[in-house]
């Protein structure tokens, strides 16, 4: 008989419904097809001028248009596409009635350069803000648009609306972290009895010049552009950092006992979930890699589960020189001996970074690769690390034997978040 609790008394959290869009395409079935076949979705960006920018390359999602544009109209309709598909599969609940809150990853919000030169033309493009001419044009509701897409909760309220979704909708923002935190907060929801679903939505549209040129001013950027679908080199030692790129991931979480009792087919189970943050620095990870190898250990705790039954580590792998050093560093010392043997690959390699919505769309990854016990690969591996002596599963997939499964998600300012997914509850 199927255990309905965990070895700690606590609700199983079944996954019912999954939803993802990357640069790759639009649903499971593309998306795990592309992933599986080692394609690449990185492509030279024509979203915006790049003449004498380092980088010019990004994961960009044009094959949905918005209209105007901005970052939050655009993570709006990856979000909407994404929950559509998850709540669909789920078949949870009936159209615009989803019984259970929204926990949303979404990138920070703020006015993006579009905006802010309409704006500066309206009240005469002089060097200083006429404050009174400001509010004057901003009367009659001229740049509402604006206005809503700067409010933090905008999108969250809109797929709550949309979809019916029940109580307050959480938004959260935890840096690389985001999507993965969102899913956590719907487990720890189900297994306090708080509710017997949960939508867990996470969503990023930000490649925009601004944002290019931020993280191209910390470094964080692959200058390798030519040709653009070989940029990102997870774990290379001729890695230089990591590809932009947008993306969105939801799931629909439920009680095992709740799914069970209304016929749904179960996808896998989130049997663990673990995070720790370091605040060392705005951008770089702990040298001493603790609060990763905490986060790490916190999740299996949180699973029940040793080091020795993972059988397979979806990795953050930015292809940063930092963050992959650092990566090898918490997983090695988990690990231990096993480190080399253990396939930890990297899509991001193929998808890009994803940011905000990265953790969901890498659970669901996880997920598939449980589901079709085949481990998709990191490409661009040619230049292996003898510093970092992973089993990159290199350059193609591998059909492999995968009960357990860690996702990792490590973001800046040291906003860790690991999760462990199952294809079946965990028997004790």
């Amino acid at each position: 008989m199927t255990a309905t609790r965990d070895k700690f008394g606590r609700p199983i959290v079944a996954v019912t419904g999954m939803g993802v869009i990357t640069s790759l395409g639009a649903g499971l079935a593309e998306n795990w097809s592309k992933l599986t076949a080692g394609q690449s979705g990185l492509s030279t960006i024509t979203r915006f001028p790049t003449d004498g920018l380092k980088t010019t390359v990004a994961g960009t999602v044009d094959f949905i248009a918005v209209d105007p544009f901005t970052s939050t109209d655009l993570g709006e309709r990856l979000a909407d596409l994404a929950t559509e598909e998850a709540i669909s599969q789920s078949g949870i609940g009936s159209k615009g009635d989803f019984p259970g809150p929204l926990f949303l990853a979404v990138a920070p919000v703020e006015t993006e350069w579009t905006a802010r030169e309409q704006l500066a033309k309206a009240v005469g493009g002089d060097a200083e803000i006429d404050y009174d001419a400001l509010l004057r044009v901003g009367g009659g509701g001229r740049f509402a648009h604006f206005h809503r897409r700067f409010l933090f909760g905008s999108v969250a309220d809109h797929l709550a609306e949309t979809f019916g979704t029940k109580g307050s909708p959480i938004s959260l923002s935890t840096a690389c972290a985001s999507g993965a935190s969102a899913i956590q907060l719907g487990v720890e929801a189900i297994r306090r009895g708080e509710t017997d679903a949960a939508l867990c939505v996470a969503t990023d549209g930000s490649v925009n010049a601004e944002a290019l040129i931020r993280f191209s001013l910390l470094s964080a950027l692959s200058t390798q552009n030519d040709p653009p679908q070989a940029a990102s080199k997870p774990f290379a030692k001729n890695r230089d950092g990591f590809v932009m790129a947008e993306g969105a991931g939801a799931l629909v979480l439920e009680n095992l006992d709740a799914a069970k009792a209304r016929g749904a087919k179960i996808l896998g189970v989130i049997v663990g979930c673990g995070e720790l943050a370091d605040s060392f620095h705005r951008t770089r990870s702990s040298p001493d890699g603790k609060p990763i190898i905490g986060c790490v250990r916190n999740a299996l705790a949180d699973a029940g589960l040793a080091p020795e039954q993972i059988d397979y580590i979806n990795a953050h792998g930015t292809g940063t020189p930092e963050n992959d050093k650092m990566e090898y560093l918490g997983i090695s010392t988990v690990f231990g001996d096993r480190t080399p043997s253990i396939p930890v690959s990297s899509n991001k390699s193929m998808v890009g970074h994803t940011l905000s919505a990265a953790g969901a769309v890498e659970a669901i990854f996880s997920l598939l690769t449980l589901e079709h016990q085949r481990i998709p690969p990191t490409i661009n591996y040619d230049v292996p690390d003898p510093a970092i002596p992973f089993d990159v599963v290199p350059n193609k997939a591998r059909d492999a034997r995968v009960t357990a499964v860690m996702s990792n998600s490590f973001g800046f300012g040291g906003q860790n978040a690991s999760l462990i997914l199952t294809r079946e509850p965990l028997s004790h």
